[in-house]
């Protein structure tokens, strides 16, 4: 079910208005005469055809977009740096029939993109919204390769999340950036966002490498994958270059375009608000160089501003119980200000309750969104009763929403993560290569519990002892047999996507039999919100009875999501972001 909040409505339509409270619900500013502050209080930043709030994917693609169309353009950011959580991200991007997918001979078609795309997502997002995001998405990509340095890669065989739904592709419809050079940035390298992780020193990784360096110790392509890894880093060395992969290359690319566009990007200047005339949305209230001013939009303004994953008082208002701001990985920034601005202006929001779940263990510092660990054989998922709930291996939105939902009075949370030795001895987990002991923090921390049985493990997390043993002779049995009958683990194509081609007769089902045991307290940790402004089929954000609010648009993260409830597949955020970004500049450039 998707949440909406009332929108904010205005009192009478004043022929000026600039609104410059911090959050909903704040005073207006005032002037030295004790006045409300107005557009002609503000200093001019000056006027551009099209605003675009934000530095991430779903911006900097509406930016050069509308660049490109012949608008005159500027993007504001909060933060520092440019490339927000797409910038962090492994940068999967899933577009159904990309120009990228069909020369490497991946049989999709619209009719089944359709059909997968409908059955994922269901009745949650409207038909027109679907069919806009399947049929803007390849030119999108296309537009991308032809007015940026970026290039893409087939992902192959991530399968969608759900490949035997109709439509469905086992060998997937996702694509990554390929390796790109820094130096094509000069000094402006220096303000890319840095990643989430970072890649190995000497090494140049792509996503679809990770799940064979996960294999190094036990597999001979691992061990390959692992080599290429370093002669790739190596050769870039050699030629003196700064190599990117994954979401910094995403980020660096788009930047690149918007460099040669002539696109300016405002950092370190934060929305205020909105600027809105009569009915119309004319402008952006923002902070630059410490001060208010207004910069206006002759066209209209698109917030592409992220989610509000870090915002605490809105998880709370919208999220279910435990919920935080300790367990995302999103960009520090993503603090709801685009959504709550868009909300003053009169715009509806939809899925506030969602996100881009993954289960995630709370290591110092930051969390760890936990992907291929809980799929690899030898591993199992207990809640706190000291049983299996889950499909372990299954999309990884999938076993939060189980966390929550199976008892929604009392959530299994935290769950925990149990492995053995013997997986320890052959697995790389996050960086920490196989044999070699975890950080003391982590045990310090409370997010890894270790045990020379099961019954003194069982203690250590405030499990029923019995349970937990009960539990893993089950799931041992289980895993002999090669077929798991009690959640289905393995049967799938996309449950074996991160798991040991070595084990048989299930890949992703092993015995855990040598001690120590190890356990890895689970959270439900997110890639960011899924829940903002409610948006039609070009972008444009819509009041609570449907009308538009002229002049604003919303794409990425600060827009209620066409996925819905659900992910079709690895790049479902950026995918999407990146295409109605595109779609929202093509309207405002009235080229739709």
């Amino acid at each position: 079910m998707t949440t909406s909040a009332d929108p904010v409505r205005h009192a009478g339509p004043p022929s000026r208005r600039a609104v410059l409270g911090a959050s909903a619900g704040a005073g207006l500013a005032l002037t030295a005469v004790g006045r409300p502050a107005t557009a002609a209080d503000l200093p001019d930043l000056g006027a551009y055809d099209v605003v675009v709030i934000g530095s991430g994917a779903a911006g900097m693609t509406a930016a050069l977009t509308a660049a490109r169309h012949g608008l005159s353009c500027v993007v504001v950011e909060k933060a520092p740096t440019f490339g927000g959580s797409a910038a962090r991200s492994g940068a999967g991007i899933w577009i159904p029939n990309n120009p990228v997918i069909l020369s490497a001979g991946v049989p999709d078609t619209p009719a089944k993109a359709a059909a997968y795309l409908a059955a994922v997502v269901g009745a949650d997002v409207p038909a027109d919204r679907q069919a806009a995001f399947l049929a803007h998405g390849p030119a999108m990509l296309s537009f991308v390769m032809a007015n940026s340095p970026l290039r893409f890669r087939w992902m192959e065989g991530y399968s969608d999340y759900y490949p035997e739904l109709p439509g469905g592709l086992p060998g997937g419809r996702s694509v990554e950036p390929d390796q790109l050079d820094g130096n094509l940035l000069g000094a402006e390298l220096a303000r890319l966002n840095p990643p989430y992780m970072a890649v190995p020193a000497g090494m140049v990784v792509f996503s679809a490498d990770y799940k064979w360096l996960a294999l190094a110790a036990v597999n001979v392509k691992g061990a390959a994958v692992a080599a290429e890894c370093l002669a790739r880093g190596t050769r870039a060395a050699l030629l003196g270059q700064k190599p990117l992969t994954m979401g910094q290359s995403l980020a660096a690319g788009l930047r690149a375009g918007l460099l040669a566009a002539g696109t300016p990007v405002w950092l370190n200047t934060p929305l205020t608000d909105l600027h809105i005339e009569g009915a119309t949305v004319t402008g952006a209230v923002v902070t630059r160089d410490g001060t208010p001013g207004l910069v206006r939009a002759r066209r209209g303004v698109v917030v592409a501003s992220g989610g509000f994953e870090h915002n605490a008082a809105m998880r709370a208002q919208y999220q279910r119980q435990p919920i935080g701001t300790a367990w995302t990985v999103g960009a520090k920034e993503n603090t709801g200000d685009g959504i709550r601005a868009g909300q003053r202006a009169g715009g509806a929001v939809a899925l506030m309750d969602d996100a881009w779940w993954g289960p995630a263990i709370p290591l110092p510092g930051e969390p760890y969104f936990c992907l291929a660990e809980r799929t690899l054989p030898g591993s199992l998922l207990v809640n706190r009763a000291g049983s299996r709930f889950v499909n372990e291996a299954g999309p990884y939105s999938d076993v939060v929403h189980t966390m929550y939902d199976l008892d929604p009075t009392d959530p299994d949370i935290p769950a925990w993560l149990v492995v053995d030795q013997n997986y320890r001895d052959r697995y790389l987990f996050k960086d920490v290569a196989p044999t070699l002991p975890f950080p003391a923090d982590w045990y310090s921390s409370g997010a890894v519990r270790k045990a020379w049985n099961l019954d003194a493990l069982a203690a250590s997390i405030g499990v029923p002892a019995a349970a937990l043993r009960s539990t893993v002779d089950r799931f041992n049995a289980l895993a002999l047999k090669g077929r798991d009958t009690d959640f289905r683990r393995g049967d799938s194509a996309y449950d074996h996507y991160y798991t040991d081609p070595s084990v048989l007769p299930d890949s992703c089902l092993a015995p855990l039999w040598l001690p120590p045991y190890y356990a890895f307290r689970i959270v439900p940790g997110d890639l960011g919100t899924k829940g903002g402004l409610r948006t039609d089929a070009r972008a444009r954000v819509l009041r609570a009875d449907g009308s538009v609010v002229r002049g604003l648009y919303a794409a990425g993260n600060a827009g209620a999501a066409v996925m819905g409830h659900s992910y079709a597949g690895a790049g479902s955020t950026i995918g999407p972001a990146m295409t109605f970004g595109h779609i929202a500049a093509l309207d405002l450039a009235g080229a739709l």
